[in-house]
């Protein structure tokens, strides 16, 4: 399960102390007296209840039946990442999560709609697949110098957690060099 789901049942466990209802009585109100619009429920709620903008938000996805935890399907995320132009990257993307789930038992894959990141305390990697040729290989990296055939992504300056990437459009790419950065990508967020 994806980790922002525990956050999520952390805003429905405190929803009604905070804003006066249940995440499900918002939903329903939505759904009988709102406006159409996703937008314009937002702005609704925001203005005629007063709630903020991430509750709002949240409590439009509910009313949509979107963002749950039961509707959350990794295996079909990772399927959308992976349509007939790149199934050819399948492959590699499953050596890459074989090597990755054998760092240890703390590894967790949580597949997003554009991503798929690897996580232990945090994010220490992420797959993704920019386009028809390759798949880019993501690495927290904090402020290491971008050397080999490490690319600095610009997340450090960003505050983003990758920070560096290699590209592997094969299997042979995906070799010890590679596997050696993951590994310390691994280690690094256990210190």
């Amino acid at each position: 399960m994806h980790p922002g789901f525990a956050m999520q049942a952390a805003i429905v466990k405190n929803f009604k102390s905070r804003t006066g209802k249940t995440v499900a009585e918002w939903a329903g109100l939505v759904k009988k007296s709102g406006p159409p619009d996703a937008k314009e429920r937002r702005e609704w709620l925001k203005e005629k209840y007063g709630l903020t903008t991430n509750y709002a938000m949240f409590v439009v996805e509910q009313a949509e039946g979107k963002g749950g935890a039961e509707s959350y399907n990794p295996d079909a995320l990772v399927e959308k990442i992976f349509p007939p132009p790149k199934a050819h990257l399948r492959p590699l993307y499953e050596e890459i999560l074989r090597f990755g789930m054998g760092l240890g038992k703390d590894v967790k894959v949580c597949p997003c709609s554009t991503i798929i990141p690897f996580y232990r305390k945090h994010v220490f990697a992420q797959v993704k697949v920019p386009n028809r040729s390759r798949i880019d290989l993501g690495f927290a990296f904090g402020d290491r110098k971008a050397t080999g055939i490490l690319i600095d992504t610009g997340g450090f300056a960003k505050k983003d957690r990758i920070t560096h990437r290699v590209e592997l459009a094969t299997a042979e790419d995906f070799n010890s060099e590679v596997q050696s950065l993951f590994q310390r990508a691994y280690e690094i967020d256990g210190d």
